[in-house]
């Protein structure tokens, strides 16, 4: 059975326990969980194939032939998450319309 308490607290001292308890529980939640924007994140390459969905030798050879951003440092190599989903969005093939679209527009500015 629960117990049940009514005190009597001016809204003034109410209103600070209640902003010092929506405090408290953001600090804990930040703290929690890794913020939206973090810094540029540095990923091993067995990390990098992952989230590339590739094998390791896959990503070796898109290193040796310069086809992927890569960081190397001593005889490792580190990729940034950022420059990689990059890297995927820069592959994008347009749709027909886009394409459509794009030679409608040069061909209008030639007039």
């Amino acid at each position: 059975m629960e117990k049940t308490v009514f005190i009597s607290i001016p809204i003034e001292e109410l209103q600070t326990v209640i902003i010092d308890c929506v405090n408290s529980c953001l600090k804990y939640h930040e703290k929690g969980s890794p913020t939206v924007q973090q810094e540029d994140q540095l990923l091993t390459i067995q990390e990098a194939a992952e989230i590339l969905n590739l094998s390791v030798p896959t990503i070796y050879g898109l290193v040796s032939k310069s086809e992927i951003p890569v960081c190397k440092k001593t005889r490792r190599l580190y990729f940034s998450k950022k420059e990689l989903i990059d890297w995927i969005k820069s592959g994008r093939k347009k749709t027909n319309d886009e394409i459509e679209t794009e030679a409608n527009n040069r061909l209008s500015k030639r007039k």
